[in-house]
């Protein structure tokens, strides 16, 4: 079941499939350049020079990335790219790493990453002699019967020397005796036999035993040495050596066979009977790892498995067996055993270089290179990589076993910033075997978003008068960039309208956007205006983008209301005429006022603050109106001094007040002549305009005595009625229809005039002065012609 879903879980990756091919192939017409070390040398050691060898400078060595890459995780050699020296990761055993095999070599690869390029190489390691012959038994024991003819040979337990080539095992010495001496042969497979050559007849009654001592030498300088002890037993005759039924065996057993297990079962016989036919077997010649992997009953000659089999380390075991009878005589027998492969080895990754971060957007990009091995044979040393479907990236396979992580295209590190990949590695064998290895790639950012706003448009509501340098507000922006690209500058546009004073308006605070008023606004100055803000990164190069900001000022309650009419000038004070026969309601006059804001603080009401006679009169609050109150009497006053009040409806409510002059008449048959204590009240008001109509009185006085006095007392007058600013009392009753000018009852709202009635003998004539709304004074008179042309005639002007 957990293949089955194994299976189903492979299928739905990508698959990468790739078989192993020989480096000659992949470097087809380029032979291996050699190089050689000999071992024990200290890590760091020179071993070459590559650059005439690469064909390269030394500048062009970490410009390409250059790296020595070998199979397996361990790296023995590195590669200097300052001046191109190969050299040593650690000491180098020939023994460990090649064993017996000669010359020993390691294969490596020169990595040149951009353009990526192999070079292929092999390190041959000298052998030095450093180490000596020794003899796996340190005493040999033969059994010799005392029977034996001199000249018969004795074959020995050869020493094994680690070191090859002159430093291996080259000759023995014997201990000097009367009875051997020491004969050497060479062997099919190039061993040097020791024999004992028996020179004189043995005779155990005279010497049972006898001891020798076996020298061992190699070749070396100064050559090394080993002694084994040979202790010889002389027999009784035994005159049959022990048959191997068979003189060779073989046999396959698994790698994966259990400690125990049978390997083989050999038999051997011997004609003898008694102590000299009895059997015993023994491994002869036998290394230290067949010691330590097999074990043979010396009794049944069973040959069992005492340690697990590796086939990736040795495939075939040549065991050599003796059985040996009670006499001492032996027979050989020789069993191969062949260790069966199975999947039992994941696949190996090994990761050369990555790279990480990289770029977003750029084009397709080598990420990483990595190589695969599976020490297993066949269908379970092949191997196929994959990642996973989801990702843009490819595996593409390389020279030999090596394969390059290289991105799809361009990346976008707004969208992902960081990829998990995971490389798998499986075998082909049964069951299947796979290795994972997880690289964390990082995305780097590159400036390629403009900030953004929150808003395109902001809109600010700010309250006239307001303090200086009061926040009003802020804009944001935000860039899907990182770091120094994602860091938001604010700043002004210059605004669309040249008049617009913006510098001296608004300041932005740079780096959070905060808007400041730099001083008080006024709203009746201005109301509201607009101007663009700016959001620029700090990438390079650097983007940005713009947005719309309006301050609309609110409106405070900073203006009071002002008076239109009646004036207040300064000047003489006009006097509203009011019949007494007026009825109630009658429209005295009408207070006109404007306010500078807007909103509820320009709503105006009106309301009567003083009066010299309350009750008499009222003002509507909505329009200003002065109207009668209640019909008139002859026990009313006939000078009336009203005080209106005008307040807006603003919070604090603002006011002003303007002061209106009534004046009861009975008609406009009489002159209106100012009152005395009128003219004393105003001439104390205004003392400096008394003396100068005074000093003009006087200069027109003595200029025109001698002319005519009744011209001088009518400039008299008229300079009086000037001073007093109104119009003086009617002696008789003026006509009824010279009351309503306008016909209505009321005074016109259109226009108003000033009318004075000038007293005299008997004659009834008045003039208009000035309109109160200069801009009418045109049209009523023209009016006035129209309507009665001797009206001029009938009155005089001035």
């Amino acid at each position: 079941m957990e293949a089955r879903e194994g299976k189903e879980r492979f299928l739905k990756q990508r698959q990468v499939l790739i078989f192993f091919v020989l480096l000659g192939i992949a470097q087809a017409g380029s032979a291996p350049r050699h190089y050689s070390v000999a071992e024990e040398m200290e890590s760091g050691s020179f071993v070459a020079n590559l650059l005439k060898d690469l064909g390269l400078e030394v500048d062009e060595l970490a410009a390409r990335g250059a790296r020595v890459v070998s199979k397996g995780k361990k790296m023995r050699l590195h590669l200097d790219r300052q001046t191109g020296d190969l050299l040593l990761n650690e000491k180098l055993d020939r023994e460990e790493l090649c064993g017996p095999t000669e010359p020993c070599v390691l294969p490596f690869q020169v990595l040149l990453e951009n353009p990526l390029q192999f070079f292929q190489a092999e390190l041959r390691i000298r052998d030095i002699n450093d180490h000596s012959p020794i003899f796996l038994d340190k005493e040999i024991i033969l059994k010799i019967p005392e029977s034996i003819t001199p000249g018969t040979a004795f074959l020995i337990e050869c020493a094994q020397d680690l070191d090859v080539g002159s430093n291996g095992l080259q000759s023995y010495t014997v201990s000097p005796n009367s009875h051997f001496h020491l004969k050497l042969q060479n062997s099919s497979d190039g061993l040097i036999l020791p024999q004992l050559v028996l020179d004189k007849a043995l005779d155990r009654e005279e010497q049972s035993e006898i001891m020798l001592t076996l020298t061992a030498l190699d070749g070396g300088a100064p050559p090394r040495s080993g002694t084994a002890l040979v202790r010889i037993e002389v027999l009784d005759i035994n005159d049959n050596a022990p048959e191997f039924a068979k003189l060779l065996y073989e046999v396959q057993v698994l790698e994966n066979s259990p400690v125990g297990s049978q390997v083989a079962m050999v038999s051997a016989r011997d004609l003898d009977i008694g102590a000299n036919g009895e059997i015993s077997y023994v491994f002869s010649q036998a290394s230290e790892d067949i010691r330590k992997t097999f074990r043979i009953n010396a009794k049944s000659g069973e040959l069992l498995l005492t340690q697990k089999l590796d086939f990736e380390s040795i495939q075939t075991y040549t065991l050599n067996i003796q059985a040996i009878d009670g006499g001492g005589l032996t027979g050989k027998s020789t069993v191969i055993v062949q260790v069966v492969d199975v999947n039992d080895n994941p696949p190996e990754l090994t990761l050369s270089s990555i790279t990480s971060p990289i770029p977003e957007n750029s084009p397709e990009t080598v990420v990483a290179i990595f190589s695969v091995s599976d020490p297993d044979s066949g269908d379970n040393g092949r191997m196929m990589c994959s990642i996973q479907n989801n990702l843009p990236f490819v595996l593409k396979p390389s020279v030999e076993n090596f394969y390059t992580l290289v991105s799809e295209g361009a990346l976008d590190r707004e969208s992902q910033a960081e990829y998990n990949i995971t490389i798998t590695v499986t075998d082909m064998g049964t069951p299947r075997l796979k290795t994972q290895h997880n690289i964390t790639l990082l995305v780097s950012d590159v400036n390629d978003n403009a900030p953004a706003f929150t808003q395109t448009a902001y809109t600010l509501f700010l309250r006239e008068n307001n303090s200086p340098a009061l926040h009003i507000g802020s804009v944001s922006a935000t860039d899907r960039d990182a770091g120094a690209n994602a860091q938001v500058t604010y700043s002004l546009l210059p605004p669309h309208d040249p008049q617009l004073p913006l510098a001296s308006l608004v300041s932005i605070n740079a780096d959070n956007g905060h808007l400041f008023a730099l001083r008080a606004l006024d709203f009746e100055a201005l109301r509201a205006f607009e101007f663009g803000v700016g959001a620029t990164d700090r990438g390079s190069p650097a983007l940005s983008s713009q947005a719309l900001v309006r301050v609309q000022v609110l409106d405070a309650n900073d203006n009071s209301p002002f008076v239109l009419y009646p004036l207040q000038n300064g000047s003489a004070p006009c006097t509203e005429l009011v019949p007494r026969a007026a009825e109630p309601g009658y429209l005295v006059s009408k207070v006109v006022a404007v306010d500078a804001d807007s909103g509820q603080n320009a709503w105006l009401s009106y309301q009567l603050l003083r009066a010299t006679e309350p009750g008499l009169f009222g003002v509507w609050a909505h329009n200003g109106e002065v109207r009668t109150a209640r019909p008139l009497g002859e026990r009313d006053a006939a000078k009336h001094r009203l005080v209106v009040l005008v307040r807006d409806n603003g919070e604090p409510a603002l006011s002003a007040s303007v002061t209106l002059h009534v004046l009861l008449v009975e008609g406009f048959s009489q002159p209106y002549l100012p009152l005395p204590e009128a003219a004393a009240e105003r001439a104390q008001a205004d003392p400096l305009t008394v003396y100068l109509v005074i000093a003009l009185a006087s200069v027109s006085s003595l200029f025109l005595f001698s002319v005519l006095a009744f011209v001088a007392v009518r400039l008299c007058r008229r300079s009086r009625a000037a001073w007093a600013g109104g119009c003086s009392v009617p002696e008789g009753h003026l006509p009824g229809h010279l009351v309503d000018v306008s016909g209505t009852g009321t005074l016109s709202q259109s226009y108003q005039y000033e009318v004075c009635l000038m007293g005299g003998s008997g004659t009834s004539e008045f003039k208009f002065l000035k309109p109160i709304l200069p801009n009418f004074l045109a049209q009523g008179e023209e009016r006035a012609s129209e309507a009665n042309p001797s009206f001029r005639n009938s009155f005089e002007f001035s």
